[in-house]
């Protein structure tokens, strides 16, 4: 079989419109995947240029491929099964600044370029005030982008025109915020002009958003039987779940230039919206979506399933997540009752997607900040609204206790066991280090030493009256009689 190209997709050729900040899987199939639409529809009438934001990794697929890729959806929409292969032709070229940083620099000053999208994890965004303005390659991404917009300044002479529209999609709070701040320190650390300044805060747009996909990216056991089905081979194969959600806030509205909202107007699983305010949104997804996952998952390992899928097929973990969703992160909420509920089904649905096989496992990593994040604001809410603790809410903090407790260290990861079998705990090096210090003590002793780690929680946990004796009966009935015996005595 051949290997898929350009002569094999026969692309038009269309101005270069967005710069992107990240050639993973996530904003191919997400983001790319919305412009290729827009594209089709004649809405948008652009194209994309991928810049590899890290040293690590090779984008030889990439040109090997003239960066076409096929993107497959499968899941299940209203519970009826849904399967949709695209091939992806939005993207025009990738280029790494490590290999040639000439050729990056120079996608700055492309006179049609409007729009810059990244996704360089939650740890991209930061600000290093040891970043040299010399060094241009082994700095952070908020310092290449302020080059990058320097660049554009100083090319077309703080034009007002030339302003561009940022849109990031690391997962943190703020995102557009944040790295306005962080271009705006360095312009600071490296007294750049203030007629830079001032471009950046009158004619770019730093725009916050919230991102939602379950991507699966490159199945590798699957690979050959999609390649036999589609008649071509495609190394840079990206699948994920139909459903799509991307929330924008920003202070100007973009949605007239960057109008993916009508092209996904057909699609009802498949959502943009443009608002002034996207917390109510983000505070549902989290708290809802994230924040279940975050409570089962470690659970439902330590009781003997693997994948999320397999979780919501055994019925007592089920159970646990509907109950925690319905009865203590739901009350919780801002958004109406009903808009919650219905975003409940569809993230059960999401769940239930049999064609993806997502690992507990590589969800457990860096649970304990996960769960500060997620379920930590739901169990406040709860215990402020209705005067007592959630019960499947502090079970989870049990349950993650249980999965961490090791004194086996391995390079970077503590060794757990579960039964036969031997499973990596990944995390920061300060939580790895507390749980093979503290793993061995007391029950009691080990829970105290826990909820009042204010590192950890941004609090003290012990303080919430009946908390901690909460924990330490749950963690208790794990350790003596295991986890399925313990869901089943106080869930069952």
């Amino acid at each position: 079989m051949n290997l898929l190209n350009k002569e094999m997709t026969r692309p038009i050729d269309r101005p270069v419109k967005v710069c992107q900040f990240g050639e993973g899987n996530f904003l191919r199939a997400f983001v790319d995947y919305m412009i290729d639409i827009a594209n089709e529809k004649g809405l948008f009438n652009g194209s994309v240029v991928l810049i590899k934001p890290i040293e690590y990794g090779s984008i030889e697929r990439f040109r090997k491929q003239d960066c076409q890729y096929t993107l497959q959806l499968r899941g299940r929409v209203d519970g009826t099964p849904y399967i949709e292969t695209r091939q992806i032709t939005s993207v025009k070229d990738i280029v790494s600044p490590y290999e040639d940083y000439d050729a990056y620099i120079r996608v700055a000053k492309i006179p049609t370029l409007r729009f810059v999208v990244s996704n360089t994890t939650e740890a991209g965004i930061v600000f290093n005030e040891s970043d040299s303005f010399e060094e241009k390659k082994n700095i952070s991404f908020p310092g290449k982008l302020t080059q990058f917009l320097l660049t554009r300044y100083e090319e077309f002479k703080g034009d007002h025109a030339k302003g561009l529209v940022i849109l990031p999609a690391e997962l943190i709070d703020d995102n557009g915020i944040v790295l306005k701040k962080c271009v705006m320190e360095y312009i600071n650390l490296w007294n750049l002009d203030d007629g830079f300044r001032k471009w950046i805060e009158e004619d770019c747009i730093f725009a916050s958003t919230l991102v939602d996909r379950i991507v699966t990216g490159y199945l590798h056991a699957d690979a050959e039987k999609i390649w036999n089905e589609l008649g071509y081979e495609d190394d840079i194969l990206d699948t994920a779940e139909p459903f799509a959600l991307w929330v924008i806030e920003s202070a100007r509205d973009i949605s007239g230039e960057f109008p993916m909202n009508k092209a996904l107007e057909d699609k009802e699983c498949m959502n943009v919206i443009f608002t002034d305010n996207q917390k109510p949104y983000k505070q549902r997804k989290v708290r809802i979506l994230n924040g279940a996952h975050t409570s089962f998952v470690l659970a439902s390992y330590l009781k003997g399933n693997d994948f999320v899928n397999q979780s919501m097929n055994d019925p007592i973990i089920r159970r646990f997540m509907d109950e925690t969703i319905h009865k203590e992160i739901i009350p919780t909420l801002s958004l109406p009752k009903e808009d919650c509920e219905e975003f409940a089904l569809t993230a059960a649905d999401r769940f239930n997607n049999p064609f993806i096989q997502h690992e507990l496992l590589s969800i457990s990593l860096n649970s304990v900040s996960k769960w500060r994040a997620r379920c930590l604001p739901s169990l406040l809410g709860y215990a402020e609204k209705l005067g007592r603790i959630p019960e499947h809410l502090t079970f989870s903090i049990a349950a993650l206790m249980s999965f961490y407790s090791s004194t086996d260290r391995g390079e970077g990861f503590l060794r757990g066991i579960r039964g036969s079998d031997i499973y990596e705990i990944k995390d920061s090096p300060d939580v790895l280090g507390f749980f093979a210090e503290n793993t061995l003590k007391p029950t009691a002793e080990f829970v105290h030493a826990y909820l009042s780690n204010e590192t950890f929680h941004g609090q003290d946990l012990t303080k919430i009256e009946g908390l901690e004796k909460k924990t330490a009966e749950y963690l208790d009935s794990i350790r003596i009689i295991g986890m399925e015996k313990t869901l089943e005595k106080y869930f069952g």
